[in-house]
């Protein structure tokens, strides 16, 4: 039964912006634990350069009360030295710093990349059907950067910041507490600032992300060699440059409303820098006109006002980066959190050799309604888990694909699946390999629930030929050896004659080594069947499911596919969906199917004896094949 990753419902729109929440925030950290080597460099560098950039001021107060009015031209000398020298060290310590960030921000980049692709390499096939590619892309690529700059970026900074100012406000209150304070007066406009302007840069941030799913799933689509064919044929390039203006010119505006907010809380920033900035120099004046101050800790004090309200600006700007940074890690998080609905069993079941009963005991199935919504159904705020929906919830909003199915096809037989478009034919064989798990009952290979099955024997044992084949845009022989990567050239020129593609292949400029194109494009229809065929020869599967293979083709094609067909269907159950008059009538049983139903079954002579469903069909999808066969 499904575990429901899409079981989320849509909440008030208030709840859309989430609070940041020690949750969040430990779970964000948590991805540093295997750095901790770069961490510990970070974090002393920090110290290192936040120190000696406090150096300067106190060395130019030196220079201005001391060396100068006493004529020590020695201290004046190492002075200077000292002056050249914090800048020197400092770049050095920086660069250490950069490159620990750097490989603690790349390898959290990669961390979470592999974990986003591992992940979603176990989700069901009913997430891909109604998952946008684009936006996939989208979240391996975008949102993951936006993640790792949070972390070796804006946490970097935010500790550098949280430092500087500390040791800035010690150093300063000893000097001079009065204009300390003054200095501290001004701070709650930074955190006003900071706080109107963080909300809506997060939501734009937000926006970007959603508009850049767009326009990659518009290029995805039009820029693929199927997309691009089918836009010229119909004649719709100006409509999908429309498509395309249209979510790019969202991206635009979001970059030029962004970059107009975040300017207008720098002038702000930068505003109440120079008043704070005013009111110390003038009581600093006041103070040194009579005498309570000195000339060098003026200067002093002055320049630590830059490197005071400096960082307290780059800590109001660095928790609006923060807020907006954390929604790269929520989008990244909203799909690790979705639970897989087809996991492998925690104690699976290996079988070394498959004699290939099939059995379906009882079986009912229906699709999810969360299986429609693809990554709209993840929204981590604002959305709620419903949890797992029970069978008359289900029913009631989807109805049943399958109803009931009870059959077995034996060792080496041959079950023909015939019945109306649309009457679950190739939802029933996609239950074999677990494409798609059972809603009740079980579908079990030599007796086994293929639930409790590891996942490798039901990739070994299955073996399915579909009517849309999928080439990598690879060679033959890539395409062949993705069956079985260790196979020798004898063992690929062997199914590839067994599939009658060998003559083919041999008669291309490059032979094996030939690139067949963008998802096999450069191969006709037949040819690539041929090529899924060999592919599957030599996976060499028990059990081998047909999903009208031969359709769509030419009659020569469909000829030599047929062949190839038969010649691999030998000693193995075989599920066959059929259109071909001689495969159901060879057939060792044939099921109709309708209304996700067997509503017949039997051999061909009973079940046109019967005079049901079958012979209906026999008459009509089966005539031009019966006429052409006599």
């Amino acid at each position: 039964m499904h575990r429901g990753w899409g079981a989320y419902l849509q909440a008030d729109e208030k709840q859309a912006t989430p609070k940041i929440d020690r949750v969040l925030l430990r779970r964000v950290l948590g991805y540093a634990k295997g750095y901790k080597v770069e961490v510990v460099v970070v974090l002393i560098t920090i110290v290192v350069i936040s120190m000696l950039s406090l150096l300067p001021p106190l060395l130019m107060r030196g220079l201005i009360d001391t060396a100068i009015p006493d004529g020590n031209l020695t201290l004046v000398t190492w002075l200077g030295v000292l002056m050249i020298a914090v800048p020197l060290i400092n770049g050095v310590v920086g660069v250490a710093q950069r490159r620990a960030s750097a490989a603690m921000g790349e390898g959290i980049i990669f961390d979470l990349r592999r974990q986003l692709f591992v992940h979603l390499q176990g989700m069901s096939l009913g997430f891909f059907t109604n998952t946008k590619t684009g936006e996939l892309m989208s979240r391996l690529n975008s949102d993951v950067i936006g993640a790792q700059q949070a972390v070796s970026g804006t946490f970097v900074t935010l500790g550098a910041n949280v430092f500087t100012v500390v040791a800035t406000l010690i150093i300063m209150l000893r000097m001079e507490w009065r204009l300390t304070l003054l200095s501290l007066l001004i701070l709650p406009l930074f955190l006003v600032a900071s706080r109107r302007v963080g909300s809506r840069l997060r939501d734009i941030r937000r926006e970007q992300m959603e508009s850049n799913a767009n326009m990659n799933t518009v290029m995805q689509a039009t820029l693929s060699v199927s997309g691009a064919l089918l836009v010229k044929l119909f004649g719709r390039t100006a409509q999908e440059e429309g498509r395309f203006t249209e979510y790019a010119g969202e991206v635009r505006d979001l970059g030029v409303r962004q970059a107009t907010i975040g300017r207008w809380f720098f002038m702000a920033l930068g505003v109440v820098s120079a008043v704070g900035t005013a009111i110390t120099f003038w009581l600093g004046a006041y103070l040194a006109i009579n005498g309570d101050l000195t000339i060098g800790t003026i200067v002093a004090l002055s320049a630590y006002l830059g490197s005071l309200y400096g960082p307290l600006s780059a800590l109001s700007t660095a928790r609006v980066e923060f807020t907006t940074s954390l929604v790269s890690f929520e989008r990244v998080f909203e799909v690790l959190d979705m639970p897989i609905d087809i996991a492998e069993s925690e104690t699976p079941t290996v079988l070394d050799e498959v004699r290939g009963a099939v059995k379906f005991d009882h079986v009912w199935f229906t699709y999810d309604e969360s299986m429609d919504a693809g990554l709209e159904s993840v929204r981590r705020f604002g959305w709620r888990d419903s949890g797992q929906l029970d069978e008359v919830q289900k029913r009631s909003l989807a109805g049943w694909a399958l109803e009931d199915l009870t059959f077995e096809a034996k060792p080496g037989q041959t079950v023909a699946l015939v019945g109306p478009s649309g009457a679950g034919k190739t939802t029933l064989t996609y239950l074999v390999p677990r494409l798609y798990d059972v809603s009740q009952g079980s579908v079990q290979i030599d007796g086994i629930d293929v639930r409790k099955l590891a996942f490798d024997t039901l990739a070994k044992s299955v073996g399915v030929v579909t009517q849309e084949t999928y080439l990598f845009h690879d060679t033959v022989e890539a395409n062949l050896r993705y069956a079985k990567p260790s196979a020798t050239m004898d063992e690929l020129r062997s199914a590839a004659a067994a599939a009658n593609i060998l003559d083919f292949i041999d008669s291309l400029a490059d032979g094996m080594s030939t690139r067949v194109g963008e998802r096999g494009y450069r191969l006709s229809g037949g040819e690539k069947q041929r090529v899924a065929i060999a592919r599957v020869m030599l996976k060499n599967p028990s059990i081998l499911i047909l999903d009208e293979a031969t359709s769509h083709l030419d009659a020569l094609s469909e000829a030599l596919v047929q062949e190839a067909l038969e010649r691999i269907m030998e000693g193995r159950t075989s599920l066959v969906i059929a259109h071909r008059l001689s495969t159901v009538v060879n057939a060792d049983k044939i099921l109709v199917v309708d209304g996700g139903r067997i509503v017949e079954s039997g051999t061909h002579e009973s079940l046109l004896d019967a005079n049901g469903l079958y012979t209906h069909l026999f008459e009509t999808q089966f005539r031009d094949a019966k006429s052409q066969s006599q």
